[in-house]
């Protein structure tokens, strides 16, 4: 019961800083946050906040998660990659956006407590794979619609290959020469690739062959 008044009061919250999308509203208020933070943290699943997942990364906070969802534009069909699996936070939340949703994460641990919490809460359309995000999954390539939970300095162009037409493409970039973040989306069209900016933001960076951090 309490779970499911903090669910309400969330999508509430997010109606007032201007989320629209209905399927999105549904679906936030559908996903308990809490099954995808730490017993520790609890108490501040629902803040509007990023909280710590280890690993040096992080849950994102509700809006920016609702926000990157909208600018997708869903309507429950066709693909969605996810680069960044993290908590599996966002995945479960794209799982009611889109028929099928395939996440890559490249830290092993993070992407087997992923899989553990959204077998637990009952998803079965989103598949799991630890990689370098910045390559994609272009087996099951074009996507109508990409997010990418990690800041970079330019979109990898693996990503951007990997839409389809129409498709959606939405992702923090920092700004050169500076630490800021801009949320950035792009739209393939007939003519080429549009691209839109949605106002700053914060992320971690995005590492491997495409990111601002090498691996070791």
């Amino acid at each position: 019961m309490r779970e499911a008044i903090r669910l309400r009061r969330l999508v509430a919250q997010l109606r007032q800083r201007g989320i629209r999308h209905e399927g999105v509203l549904r679906a936030m208020g559908e996903i308990p946050r809490t099954w995808f933070v730490d017993e520790a943290l609890q108490g501040k699943a629902y803040a509007d906040a990023a909280l710590p997942i280890g690993e040096g990364q992080t849950i994102s906070q509700p809006w920016i998660v609702a926000r990157m969802s909208e600018l997708l534009e869903p309507d429950g069909r066709g693909r969605v990659l996810e680069i960044g699996t993290g908590s599996g936070y966002h995945a479960a939340v794209l799982s009611r956006l889109f028929e099928q949703v395939f996440s890559v994460e490249r830290i092993p641990a993070l992407a087997e407590r992923a899989g553990r919490r959204l077998r637990a809460l009952g998803v079965r359309n989103v598949h799991c794979k630890v990689f370098d995000g910045g390559y994609g999954w272009p087996e099951f390539a074009p996507y109508r619609a990409v997010v990418v939970t990690a800041a970079a300095r330019n979109v990898p162009q693996p990503l951007l290959e990997q839409l389809e037409l129409e498709g959606r493409l939405v992702a923090p970039v920092e700004q050169p020469g500076t630490r800021t973040q801009i949320l950035v989306r792009w739209i393939r069209t007939a003519q080429g690739l549009r691209h839109e900016e949605h106002g700053p933001c914060r992320f971690v960076p995005l590492r491997g062959r495409f990111g601002q951090r090498a691996d070791a």
